[in-house]
């Protein structure tokens, strides 16, 4: 039940709009300009209750860790609209300060990927917005903080890990690829969690990170975690802003002492500790933004990146026929390599999704390249096999050819694993 300000359904709206109508009619033919600013109220008014843009979905999970009910943000690619593919299953970014930062994470994410020569994989993003967020994104208390009000890091990364985490693999299509994106406080907790939670993710985002923190205590601590722990098949891009006031630059806070330059040369110390230590098996990058402040500078960290984790992901096929008619040039056998690997360095096996496949086999189609439409089709029977559409497709290939029988065959196969009205066409005009 609505009060005095609530909002109409369509179907109340509809009705109101009617009445009015003839009730205008009634009393004079000559207002129809009254009519038609009527007409355009109810159309707003359904625009309004119809028409909305939605990027995800907000659930929940109760924490015995943190004992809290943690709201929690998703988003899960959209991948096909048509019901012919297969669904697929994505990998998963945890991103800190999830109310703040979750909308353009997915906007970037739906930009860079989905697409054939995509920057990076279509992925599911977990946002996880604040309650207490000095408290759970700092992985020590200072000695001044007598209000327990800092230092419960360590319990926010358990409760990822161990609440969290089982909690999306079970109700959402994940893979086994995460990634951790967090900024200041959560660059700082990004970095505790590679330091001392290692497995957990596979690839860190660190922008700006907090590393001044009580008196530099996890900076101190990463000098020996760096040397001492394996890094090998982990990624860490960190993104420095300039924080410094006008006028002074980075020679000139290599000896400076002041609180001013301290978040930014806390950072500097960390970096370069890194890039002449070359820890272990980490693949790292990091790049200074000087044209970025401690708030700008998420955004052009986040793109840069993903381009550098992601740097091998791209099959950048070309987008002129003139390769695809080349003989020399074998298509399958260059997306069956090329994502093998892609599967190695995501740790799962990762195929060239349904749609694409099918959009390349369809172009060489087109083009009449028959022998190279086979050896994609064959690529796409192994990678799908229980794909209706796959078999339809080929169905379509052996009419091409002229092999009727062939044809028949897996017509009568593509219907076996999903009912089509349009396959059942073709099927019953070759058995006539």
């Amino acid at each position: 039940m609505g009060g005095r300000n609530s909002i109409p359904t369509p179907a109340q709206s509809l009705f109101r709009c009617t009445i009015f109508y003839h009730h205008l009619n009634n009393i004079a033919l000559k207002k129809l300009s009254l009519i038609i600013l009527l007409n355009f109220i109810c159309i707003y008014t359904f625009a309004q209750a119809e028409n909305k843009i939605e990027i995800g979905t907000i659930d929940s999970i109760q924490s015995k860790i943190l004992n809290e009910k943690r709201k929690i943000w998703i988003y899960i690619p959209k991948g096909i609209d048509d019901s012919t593919f297969l669904p697929q299953r994505y990998p998963v970014v945890y991103l800190l300060d999830g109310n703040s930062n979750f909308s353009s994470v997915v906007g970037m994410l739906q930009k860079l990927s989905g697409g054939l020569n995509s920057v990076c994989p279509q992925m599911i993003v977990v946002g996880i917005p604040n309650t207490k967020r000095t408290r759970d994104l700092t992985p020590t208390k200072p000695v001044t903080d007598t209000s327990n009000s800092s230092g419960g890091g360590e319990l926010f990364i358990s409760f990822i890990e161990k609440e969290l985490m089982p909690y999306i693999d079970s109700v959402y299509p994940t893979q086994p690829y995460k990634m951790l994106i967090g900024h200041s406080f959560g660059g700082l907790t990004v970095m505790n969690a590679l330091l001392n939670h290692t497995k957990l993710f596979n690839s860190y985002i660190s922008i700006d990170p907090s590393m001044w923190w009580d008196k530099q205590n996890l900076l101190k601590a990463s000098k020996k975690l760096f040397l001492q722990n394996s890094f090998v098949g982990k990624s860490l891009f960190v993104g420095i802003a300039n924080t410094m006031e006008t006028g002074i630059n980075l020679n000139d806070i290599v000896n400076d002492t002041t609180s001013k330059t301290l978040h930014i040369r806390s950072i500097l110390e960390m970096d370069k500790f890194i890039k002449t230590q070359n820890p272990q098996g980490l693949n790292y990058a990091s790049k200074y933004y000087e044209n970025d402040d401690h708030g700008s500078v998420q955004l052009i960290t986040e793109y840069d990146a993903l381009r550098f984790i992601f740097n091998r992901y791209s099959l950048r096929l070309s987008v002129s026929n003139k390769e695809y008619n080349d003989s020399t040039f074998d298509i399958a056998d260059r997306i069956d390599f090329h994502f093998k690997q892609v599967s190695e360095f995501m740790g799962y096996k990762v195929m060239m999704p349904e749609n694409l496949l099918n959009a390349e086999a369809s172009r060489l189609f087109r083009l009449k390249q028959y022998i190279k439409t086979e050896g994609l089709l064959n690529l796409y029977i192994d990678s799908y096999p229980k794909s209706a559409n796959g078999y339809d497709f080929y169905g379509d290939y052996y009419i091409a050819i002229g092999d009727k029988l062939k044809a028949i065959e897996y017509f009568k196969k593509a219907l076996t694993i999903k009912e089509s009205t349009e396959t059942k066409k073709k099927l019953n005009k070759l058995l006539e």
